[in-house]
């Protein structure tokens, strides 16, 4: 990214935060004020020294060419990644406007400086580790195995899912037949104790889902059927295993994967120049996921990078939203069919720069008849990503005891067709957000592109383009 004389902006920085209090606090530290001895480089490096409590400034280095997005080293005691000195020296080089081009550089951090040896140390061993995981000898030896061995463990493997599967029924009939107001009786312990059961059994999807449902009780109006619901689509998960002899193929490796076992192969290495249209996180008390969706502008395929960190931890994948980057994709299986959208980041061959265009879209019609296909290949699909062309933003109507745009219920929030007469209801978890006002103040009653994930809630909009521009608005 340097090298072509373009820096990101300040809210792609401000997106790498793990939290709000990171955020503050490397706001504070973008000025010029406590920094010395700043630079980057045509490498993708960004360096510079911060004045802090002690005798010794903090030597802060970022390499934000990574391929797996910036990577982060701070002589600072701080845990956090990227800490407050990373998000600050990132917001200096950004500069006061944000991608700087070459018409208007910064001066508080040079380019084309040699990094100091401290830096260069650092960025040279991450390099060499890079290389040496992409040498052919490497990745021989990652899948040199016995494949009658292989084979074993597999089956060893879907003995014990059975075994859990038919466990999980049993206990889903049992439920049913006291009555679902036994879950709310029996508290979150009944849930665990399922979901421990079925890691035992190494079924990995099959425990997610059991943890979620122990959620679902005693939250609000309508959870019997809500719990209902998901016991439903735990059922069909489970004895989608137990007969999966009898499905087609590409269902039956859509039951395999939705179960928690892995691909029998990666797919081949998609290169593509990859625009970034969200990133966003979820944690629970064990665990932080991040999801990132980029589209590809020659290929037209949307994907999915998933990371994770542990609980109070930012995962290592971090690509600001915005950007693009020449790189290749991984899916992960070797059947389209079955690789879904999930994909890993591959080899990057340039630093990502701003994106020069935006994913094309449809109507909310023709939207929701696609999301409604890929249910049919996937029952068990979560949030379905889609882009939705020429539609306006109508807010919900506030009532005198609950103004705001969390007020009414999440369908009163809608993405209406400006060319038509049809409409996409927002989820009721993104109408209490106050991104959607952003939206409305980004529509000004005029068409929108907007990107987002589809779901049996409604419209969830995470991204979104004015009307003749390619600057993508994070919601």
């Amino acid at each position: 990214m340097t090298q072509q004389g373009v820096r990101w902006t300040a809210d792609q920085v401000l997106a790498l935060a793990p939290d709000a209090s990171s955020r503050k606090a490397g706001s504070r530290l973008g000025g010029a004020g406590p920094w010395s001895r700043t630079g980057s480089s045509g490498e993708g490096a960004v360096w510079g020294l911060c004045k802090g409590s002690g005798s010794k400034p903090y030597q802060t280095v970022i390499d934000v060419a990574d391929a797996a997005g910036p990577a982060y080293k701070c002589s600072c005691p701080s845990r956090k990644f990227p800490c407050k000195h990373a998000l600050g020296l990132l917001l200096l080089w950004a500069g006061p406007g944000g991608a700087a081009g070459p018409e208007s550089p910064t001066d508080a951090v040079p380019d084309g400086a040699p990094p100091p040896d401290w830096a260069r140390q650092w960025l040279d061993s991450r390099r060499a580790r890079a290389e040496t995981r992409r040498s052919p000898g490497a990745a021989q030896e990652r899948t040199a195995a016995d494949p009658e061995a292989a084979r074993k463990r597999a089956e060893r493997r879907a003995e014990r899912v059975t075994a859990g599967a038919t466990e999980l029924e049993r206990r889903l009939a049992d439920l049913l037949r006291g009555g679902l107001a036994t879950a709310e009786r029996a508290g979150y312990g009944l849930w665990e104790e399922t979901a421990a059961r079925m890691v035992d059994a190494q079924a990995p999807g099959l425990a997610a889902r059991v943890r979620e449902l122990g959620a679902i009780p005693s939250s609000g109006s309508g959870w019997p059927a809500r719990l209902l619901e998901e016991c439903a689509l735990l059922h069909l998960l489970a004895s989608g295993w137990l007969r999966r002899d009898r499905l087609p193929a590409p269902l039956a490796a859509t039951v395999r994967s939705r179960v928690g076992l892995p691909a029998p192969a990666r797919g081949a290495p998609v290169r593509d120049v990859w625009q970034v249209l969200a990133q966003y996180d979820t944690a629970d008390s064990k665990l932080t996921t991040r999801r990132v969706w980029v589209y590809g502008e020659r290929s037209g395929r949307t994907a999915l990078l998933l990371s994770y960190g542990a609980a109070g931890r930012a995962p290592a994948l971090s690509l600001p939203v915005g950007l693009a980057v020449d790189a290749e994709l991984i899916p992960y299986a070797a059947d389209p069919a079955a690789a879904g959208l999930r994909a890993e980041l591959g080899e990057q061959f340039t630093a990502p720069a701003p994106a020069t265009g935006r994913p094309p879209g449809l109507p909310p019609a023709a939207a929701t008849a696609r999301y409604g296909e890929a249910l049919r290949d996937d029952p068990w699909v979560d949030a379905w990503p889609t882009t939705l062309a020429r539609v306006i933003p109508v807010p919900a109507r506030a009532s005198a005891s609950s103004p705001g745009p969390g007020s009414g219920s999440g369908a009163e929030w809608q993405l209406a067709d400006a060319d038509g007469d049809s409409a996409l209801p927002i989820s009721p978890s993104a109408a209490s957000r106050s991104g959607l006002w952003r939206l409305v103040a980004l529509s000004g009653g005029t068409p929108l592109t907007v990107f987002g994930e589809c779901g049996h809630q409604g419209f969830t909009p995470l991204a979104a383009w004015a009307d003749g521009t390619t600057e993508t608005v994070r919601l």
